[in-house]
């Protein structure tokens, strides 16, 4: 799996190519290990298609949101969907005439994406209420919630927005972080009456009404000698569970704070790049090399890990029933059991990369292939 880069100011992007094209030749190396190959198995845990909806290719930082029983998503050309998540039906759509770039969030009201000419824009029942540009770029999904809609900005800035009409209420500047940014999805979700963002390798508390901080806790320390290493940013997403949140510092480190007295519960060594899922009980992700492991939610200590996906370019796991469900690279859905790994079922696509984590809808279980088809499935 390879990320892009960006500087967090414009003044600086022209080493932004250079830094990349850096990376692509480190990926393109010929001793690249091979997929790990899929193993036969009786599926314990049936399931079939329920439905299917064509959407276009995805937004480049594209991540699907459930507001109730709608699902939201936003293609790469423009494309604003909301869904029945039951069965897949229209609820409403806008074609906004301009490409995305991060989306979407939705509160089952509002929808919101930024677009690659870095506006905000607000979308109501296939309407667009209004445009705002943006300050600086944008690689995380706005979060729409209150009325307000919050993005957090490739400077690590957080700022709020009024829902109604697109006035800014609020700006938070990121304080201490490094130039070198990554191009996905970041950490933004609101907990109780706190806002949570990621900026940098710190977890933050935010008053949601103007902004002020309630609490810091850094997860990951700084480390390396040039700026790729160290790169610290938290990427989602996010698990929350019994007022924790656990989250990923970029190939640094996973850690879980109690999000309600803002204090570090612990923080373990990770060497990877997507979020986390968890459940009363653990703490699940993967590594970079596609090693799946379980941590124990209390202390971080690892129960269980699986080498059976290694080198898939796995997505962010989900927590679904006794069940984990992550996707791959080549279009599969693998569903293993919670307690230890246990393959039981494997779900076939049209081929091309799940882009984000799964989601669950009431029975249904939910992926988007990078071709931009998303697929429904049901226990049987």
């Amino acid at each position: 799996m390879t990320f892009s880069l960006s500087r967090a100011t414009p003044r600086l992007a022209v080493a932004t190519a250079a830094v990349l094209l850096a990376l692509a030749g480190c990926s393109s190396s010929p001793t690249k290990p091979k997929p790990a190959a899929l193993k036969s198995f009786d599926a314990s845990l049936p399931a079939r298609q329920a439905w299917k909806v064509q959407l276009g290719a995805p937004a480049p930082q594209s991540v699907p949101v459930l507001a109730g029983r709608e699902l939201a998503l936003a293609s790469a050309a423009g494309r604003v969907l909301v869904l029945d998540a039951d069965s897949g039906s229209e609820r409403w759509r806008a074609e906004l005439g301009t490409a995305v770039s991060a989306g979407v969030g939705y509160d089952g009201e509002t929808a919101a994406v930024v677009t690659q000419d870095n506006e905000l824009v607000a979308i109501a029942l296939g309407k667009v209420q209004w445009r705002v540009r943006l300050a600086a770029r944008a690689f995380s999904a706005p979060l729409v919630a209150g009325r307000r809609v919050f993005v957090l900005a490739g400077d690590r800035s957080v700022s709020a927005y009024d829902a109604r009409n697109g006035a800014r209420l609020w700006t938070q500047a990121a304080r201490g972080t490094e130039p070198l940014v990554l191009q996905q999805p970041g950490v933004l979700l609101a907990v109780g009456d706190t806002l949570v963002a990621g900026m940098g390798a710190r977890l933050s508390g935010l008053n949601p009404g103007n902004g002020q901080p309630r609490w810091e806790v850094p997860v990951a320390s700084a480390r390396g000698v040039n700026e790729i290493e160290r790169l610290l940013d938290l990427v989602g997403p996010a698990a929350r569970v019994q007022g924790n949140v656990c989250v990923r510092a970029f190939q640094s480190a996973i850690g879980c704070v109690d999000a309600q007295r803002g204090a570090l519960r612990w923080t373990k060594p990770a060497n990877g790049a997507v979020g986390l899922a968890a459940d009363g009980d653990r703490v699940y992700g993967v590594e970079s090399n596609g090693r799946l492991l379980a941590w124990k939610l209390d202390n971080g200590e690892v129960q269980w890990q699986s080498d059976l996906l290694l080198n898939r370019g796995l997505s962010a796991p989900l927590v679904a029933g006794r069940s984990l469900a992550i996707g791959d690279a080549q279009g599969y859905v693998h569903v293993l059991a919670r307690e230890d790994g246990k393959l039981l079922n494997r779900l076939e696509t049209d081929g091309s990369a799940i882009v984000s984590a799964p989601l669950l809808a009431g029975q249904n279980l939910l992926a988007l292939t990078r071709k931009g088809v998303l697929y429904a499935w049901r226990p049987e």
